[in-house]
């Protein structure tokens, strides 16, 4: 009796513990569930955006009725997509940093860095979360086609906000190893928060909000804080000065920056990206390649290039091409052993060319502010865009030749390269396809996107045939994350830049830039000199709204040819997309191959300097842009 109750005795101490490890495996399950349903809302949101956009085209063409509705709802529900994914971003820690000095540090030294990065987005997002709601309760008109209160598109930036702070506090609190991290996190972004309080009454620091903008910017990129969350907190510590209601000017922005039709097509083609890899098209393609100049030296960098060249017809959008190229080719060179960090300096690099050769978005919208034939513009920049070709090929063969890289690819034969071709030959229907329709005007650049990716779907599982669901289900899950760590930043872009335009930055120094210079050569240098460095800061499209109607008048006084201007003036701007501390494109390819960002920068300097030689050509050489419309007319 004895011994079977001291055999007794320690089952019942275990009873506790028992229920206590019951209990936490019920939470995490439950948990579990959670981070699955917030994920499936944005796979759903995202292939939503497909099949709108889809939608609209066959009821154009195949029903011969046009709808209103599909363009705002794809909207609508990708910036529902963008901001849920944020939080998703940071659940996974996603979101796209500076590593430089965090690289540098030792091991407890990175820590720290990684807790205050923690700590900013804490901070923001509960600057989000308040302001945020305060402007969906305050919006009071609703949309022209569908008559949706405008309260429900803007309770996506609170919403995301909210889950930004669950996550963060589930980062710390999953494994239960540092428990009060969590705590310590969420009272120290608070505090962070309350912080910029005093700025709002007080004005403590007498500085201008320009200069509080591009301190913080600066010091917290520097940091490794994610770059989407620098530039949002720094726009809220700049204008916190002139009180809560200019506070909700950056939730609207952050909306506004990614209310755009003609973003769609960056998760499109990232979407047809990731199933041309799964399906084994991107392979079919490659294997093509290879065939014809895989044998050169830097032979699949080569291909990199001239694939961009095609590519832009298909995109007008370099963002959308380099999220494209990054899933396709990247994985790709870096099997036949080129370094994953030179491969997206390659990959972001050709990226530019989507917006020198037409149709260019950029060069679009250019014509749509300044006045400008397009068409003009289009033919205009045939001869820039296919020297900036060039200038990146012979790079890539200096490269490759100080590398050795190019060698591991035997000569095909004739017979191989047949064969190869004809297995592409489905693959290759694809660019004819959409690069047909969007010349003749059947689709935008959007809807191509759109259509690219069931194009590809359809090859994938009727023809090749070596695709399950379990490989569709994991290309959209992942394109789902480097959508929304892309987007993020283009969307923290938007605030960033509406305060440089308040406090007219831009448009002192252009009108610094008209005083000083009145010889035409000169005013280009100068002009060139000021977009660079604008190109640092600020978007494409954000950049262009704001200089085109200020820069336009001053060169037309000067006696400059506006169109050869636009050609100048596109490829300034998307040289900036190289060029840290934004460069998109970097950042782009980084993010979606899970290289460092810091090797990207280092490796893409080449083709940066060979991209800058062609545009002080261009620039002070104009007949290169002005031959071919004198010649083909108006």
């Amino acid at each position: 009796m004895k011994k079977d109750s001291q055999r007794n005795q320690p089952r019942n101490s275990y009873v506790p513990s028992l229920a206590l490890k019951s209990l936490a495996l019920g939470v995490k399950r439950g948990l579990g569930w959670f981070d699955e349903a917030v994920e499936l809302s944005c796979v759903f949101l995202l292939l939503t955006t497909v099949v709108v956009t889809v939608t609209q085209v066959f009821f154009r063409y195949v029903l011969n009725a046009s709808l209103s509705w599909p363009e705002e709802m794809a909207r609508w529900a990708f910036i529902w997509l963008v901001f849920i994914g944020m939080a998703l971003g940071v659940q996974r820690d996603g979101h796209i940093s500076l590593d430089v000095l965090r690289r540098k540090l030792s091991g407890p030294w990175q820590t720290i860095l990684t807790m205050f990065g923690h700590v900013v987005i804490c901070a923001t997002s509960i600057a989000l979360l308040r302001h945020g709601w305060d402007l969906a309760s305050r919006a009071t008109y609703v949309s022209p086609a569908l008559e949706w209160h405008f309260r429900y598109l803007y309770s996506a930036v609170p919403c995301g906000a909210a889950l930004n702070l669950i996550y963060l506090a589930r980062r710390h609190i999953d494994g239960m190893k540092y428990p009060l991290n969590a705590v310590l996190v969420l009272v120290m972004g608070a505090f962070l928060y309350l912080v910029v309080g005093p700025l709002k009454t007080l004005n403590i620091t007498g500085l201008q909000p320009t200069v509080i903008l591009m301190i913080f910017t600066l010091v917290l990129l520097f940091l490794g804080v994610p770059i989407g969350f620098a530039l949002a907190f720094s726009t809220i510590v700049a204008i916190s000065p002139q009180g809560d209601l200019m506070m909700l000017t950056v939730s609207q922005n952050l909306t506004s920056g990614v209310d755009s039709f003609t973003l769609l097509a960056i998760p499109f083609f990232l979407l047809s990206g990731g199933l041309m890899n799964v399906t084994g098209i991107s392979d079919r393609l490659l294997t093509f390649a290879s065939s014809l100049v895989g044998h050169l030296r830097g032979g699949l960098a080569q291909v990199n290039v001239i694939n961009s060249v095609f590519m832009g017809g298909i995109t007008a959008s370099s963002a959308a091409d380099c999220a494209s190229d990054s899933k396709i080719l990247v994985p790709q060179m870096e099997k036949r052993g080129y370094p994953r960090s030179f491969s997206c300096a390659n990959t972001a690099s050709a990226a530019v060319l989507a917006n020198l050769i037409p149709p260019s978005m950029g060069l679009i919208l250019y014509g749509a502010l300044a006045s400008v034939s397009v068409g003009a513009l289009f033919v205009a920049t045939i001869i820039p865009g296919l020297l900036v070709a060039g200038a990146q090929m012979v790079t890539v063969f200096v490269i490759s030749v100080r590398k050795g890289y190019g060698r591991d690819i035997p000569r095909a034969t004739g017979r191989e390269r047949l064969n190869t071709f004809l297995r592409a030959c489905p693959a290759l229907l694809l660019p004819v396809a959409i690069v047909g329709g969007v010349r003749i005007g059947i689709y935008t650049a959007t809807e191509a996107g759109a259509i690219a990716f069931l194009y590809t779907l359809a090859i994938g599982f009727l023809l090749i045939k070596q695709t399950s669901l379990r490989d569709l289900a994991s290309s959209v899950r992942e394109s789902l994350h480097d959508v929304a760590a892309i987007m993020f930043i283009i969307a923290a872009a938007s605030p960033f830049a509406w305060v440089l335009v308040t406090e007219q930055v831009p448009q002192k120094i252009a009108a610094a830039l008209g005083a000083m210079v009145s010889h035409p050569t000169l005013l280009l240098l100068m002009i060139n000199l000021f977009l660079l460095v604008v190109g640092l800061f600020m978007e494409m499209v954000a950049a262009m709204v704001i200089l085109v109607p200020i820069l336009v008048p001053i060169i037309t006084q000067a006696g400059i040819d506006p169109v050869h201007f636009g050609i100048v003036l596109v490829m300034n701007i998307v040289l900036g997309a190289l060029t840290p501390p934004m460069g998109m494109l970097v950042f782009t390819t980084a993010r979606i191959a899970h290289a460092s960002v810091a090797d990207v920068f280092k490796e893409a300097l080449p083709f940066m300097l060979s991209i800058l030689v062609v545009l002080l050509v261009v620039t002070f050489v104009p007949p290169l842009s002005l031959i071919l419309p004198s010649l083909i007319g108006p």
